[in-house]
């Protein structure tokens, strides 16, 4: 797949055919990715906890940046909550280690640079800026029960209040 800033058609078709529409009720489809200081992370790893998964567009940009600043700041909600957080972009390990200390988020983040997990999300998308079409990654979050079904799916996520919106879904369950 071409990376973010850049589309081909047969990227285009790839991810409209690998990216069913998730629902609520769906089975979150597996992953197991490279994590910020070293090991992976997989769907596996969370089995009989709950999993907020989600999905961001670069490392160290305004909205990004908020975002993970404002899940690390809830970390122990979300421990309360009995759920853990994994963040995902398309960014290297390296990027990811420099974004985490950069910020001191407590936030597990992994890097998905080949944009499968993402594309298996439906969240590998067609994007436009200044009339410019390009592939990237949708803001979006979901919610993972400890059976591995979906209950909850946030797409085109806006930053103000989100994490607390997640927070109050993740209590809920």
């Amino acid at each position: 797949m071409a990376k973010a800033g850049q589309t081909k058609a047969s990227d285009k078709v790839l991810a409209k055919a690998l990216a069913k529409m998730l629902e609520p009720g769906d089975k979150a489809p597996a992953f197991k990715l490279p994590k910020n200081g070293g090991g992976t992370v997989s769907l596996a790893d969370f089995k009989s906890k709950t999993l907020v998964l989600y999905f961001y567009p670069k490392d160290d940009t305004s909205g990004c940046t908020r975002e993970a600043i404002d899940i690390s700041a809830a970390e122990r909600a979300f421990k309360a909550a009995g759920a853990a957080v994994v963040g995902v972009s398309q960014d290297n390990l390296a990027s990811h280690d420099k974004f985490k200390t950069k910020h001191r988020l407590k936030v597990i983040l992994a890097s998905d640079e080949e944009t499968k997990t993402a594309a298996a999300y439906g969240i590998w998308v067609e994007k436009s800026m200044y009339g410019r079409h390009y592939m990237g990654m949708e803001r979006a979050s979901f919610l993972i029960d400890g059976k591995g079904e979906i209950r909850e799916i946030w797409r085109r996520v806006k930053v103000p209040g989100h994490v607390a919106e997640v927070l109050a879904a993740a209590k809920a369950l």
